[in-house]
């Protein structure tokens, strides 16, 4: 029997993630919105594109939760999203209403499911998740630090022209300014950024990381990222679903990992079958430590926001 993906909310990037996952062939998807037509209507587009792409899974749309039954995962994408001059804090209040209904529905129909929660503000939201649903830490994962990765990993190839993949670098704490993209782990193929790039240079890449949502929110205007997000819950999803024991940066529920405790933050994770196996700890700098105490700072005022 083919493992069943369900993401909630149709829109740029619920829809790009079915995208992703479909033509990767990774589970059946059930596109979930609550606009009637919209998650049909992209479903049945995205179905009709298998005979192109050669998937053979299935990709449905639907506004009724007890669809979702029995999903192995679960990507939570619905919320608003930001425009021009907002900050992610500034759709809480917002958002934290519709997840907390989202996971509720998710964890009645499907108990057993692993959440990865993409709606902004992450870290506050995948907090909402865990409060709502009742489920261990384990199956409760913010996706960020895989998108924030990708970032700087991306902004680091092109400073040095050489092949984004082969960038090896690694962003922890909180999805937004007081983010820490660690620059003395960073390299290339093995041989450290900091051999290869100026200390100034290093730092303009680590504030562009920093910011690289709002970049793109200016850009669009309308709206915000959603290629990169849909695919990187997606990479997050596919570790669930075939147990690979992926290591990557998400948003996990510490318990004494890096000196914090109680609260999401981003950190080196790996990922099986039943959601976070452990989480990779090892030895921070002063600076780094006092960075990532911003970022739980911060997490924490925004906790405390949601009023669970």
């Amino acid at each position: 029997m083919r493992k069943k993906l369900t993401i909630i909310g149709a829109g740029n990037v619920g829809a790009t993630a079915a995208h992703w996952a479909a033509s990767r062939g990774l589970a059946d998807v059930l596109l979930l919105d609550v606009v009637e037509g919209v998650p049909q209507g992209k479903a049945l587009d995205l179905s009709q594109s298998g005979p192109v792409d050669g998937f053979s899974v299935a990709v449905t749309g639907s506004n009724d939760f007890a669809d979702s039954a029995n999903s192995d995962v679960v990507i939570i994408t619905a919320g608003l999203a930001r425009k021009p001059g907002m900050s992610r804090d500034d759709l809480l209040a917002k958002n934290v209403a519709i997840v907390k209904s989202c996971a509720e529905q998710a964890a009645k129909h499907s108990p057993n499911a692993v959440l990865i929660v993409v709606t902004n503000p992450i870290d506050a939201m995948v907090y909402t998740a865990f409060k709502v649903s009742g489920f261990p830490k384990e199956r409760v994962i913010g996706m960020a630090g895989v998108l924030d990765s990708a970032r700087y990993r991306t902004f680091l190839a092109q400073a040095l022209n050489v092949a984004p993949r082969d960038v090896n670098a690694l962003v922890m704490g909180i999805h937004g300014d007081n983010m820490l993209p660690l620059v003395r782990l960073a390299n290339v193929a093995g041989v450290p950024v900091t051999d290869l790039l100026s200390a100034d240079e290093l730092a303009a890449i680590v504030k562009r990381t920093q910011h690289g949502g709002a970049e793109i929110v200016n850009h669009l205007k309308t709206g915000s990222a959603f290629y990169t997000p849909g695919l990187a819950a997606v990479e997050m999803a596919e570790a669930v679903l075939t147990d690979s024991k992926r290591v990557l940066p998400c948003a996990a529920y510490v318990e004494g990992e890096f000196g914090f405790s109680g609260c999401f933050l981003g950190v080196p994770v790996v990922i099986g079958d039943k959601g976070i196996e452990r989480i990779l700890e090892f030895s921070l700098t002063g600076d780094e430590k006092s960075a990532m105490a911003e970022s739980e700072a911060a997490v924490r005022k925004q906790m405390a926001a949601t009023g669970l």
